[in-house]
């Protein structure tokens, strides 16, 4: 039980550590990227980054984006590490087969009064469920082996272990999501300020006496764009990936608790 405990530990420090990393280094990457991809001379007239970038030439348009691009591409880089990043994690807790799958072998075996096998598919499948419900098999046959307690009082024992047990892994498959629901709001937030400081180029170029700045027109117009479509599109990612993983992770709760609820009922029906 003590090991069964301590065991999401590492992972837990682990995953606490890689946000701190993670974020200033996706940064440190679009600034870099920014300046010596997007910004690279071959993208604009005569060579020169302070200049035109050339007709049809995406990367020298983006690097007219302004300074806010870089915050953006930041953001959609972070977004990329902790999609890849959850979805790893969450595929490691489903386990190795179909959660639905497993739950039913676990009842069935349960319903047998076969422990063997449902510790079996515990160890097969792996994962956040598996774990849980091994925790209870655990308990289950140490109840077994225990005299002097009531009935009840070993089936509040084995639900005891398997919430804590719960309360152990829930938090590792939660954990990091709140970037992705930050990000889905702040995106558009900074997407949206690129976008008036590129109008606001714009209209200048727009109040000069005479003739319009086209030059300067037409990279507020740009400033403006860029930044508008980095904002939406990372904030759009980020929101379907957050509502995709929460669903899981709904899925996989709803799971633990039915394996839970099942081991109850048969230590209640086989214990009179």
């Amino acid at each position: 039980m003590t090991a069964a405990k301590n065991t999401p530990a590492p992972q837990q420090q682990k995953g606490s550590i890689f946000p701190y990393i993670a974020i200033p280094a996706c940064f440190v990457l679009s600034i870099l990227v920014y300046l010596f991809v997007f910004g690279d001379p071959s993208h604009f007239v005569d060579g020169d980054p302070t200049k035109d970038p050339l007709p049809g030439d995406y990367f020298g348009t983006i690097y007219k984006g302004g300074w806010v691009v870089p915050i953006l591409l930041g953001m959609f880089f972070i977004t990329i590490v902790f999609v890849l990043e959850r979805a790893i994690t969450l595929g490691k807790a489903t386990g190795a087969g179909k959660v639905d799958d497993f739950v039913k072998s676990l009842r069935s075996a349960l319903d047998r009064g076969d422990m063997a096998a449902a510790v079996a598919a515990c160890d097969k499948q792996k994962g956040s469920v598996a774990n849980v419900v091994r925790a209870g098999l655990t308990k289950y046959a140490e109840m077994e082996k225990v005299t002097g307690m009531e009935k009840d009082e070993k089936l509040l024992a084995i639900q005891k272990e398997v919430e804590e047990a719960t309360t152990l892994e829930l938090p590792m498959l939660e954990k990091n999501l709140n970037i992705l629901a930050t990000l889905a709001s702040v995106a558009t937030l900074i997407g949206l300020f690129g976008t008036v400081l590129g109008m606001i180029r714009a209209f200048a170029a727009l109040s000069t006496a005479g003739a319009p700045d086209s030059s300067a027109l037409a990279m507020g117009i740009s400033e403006a764009l860029i930044n508008t479509a980095l904002g939406i599109g990372t904030s759009a990612i980020c929101i379907i990936t957050y509502n995709f993983f929460t669903s899981k992770i709904d899925g996989m709760t709803y799971s633990i608790d039915e394996a839970g609820f099942s081991l109850s009922q048969t230590y209640a029906s086989q214990h009179h």
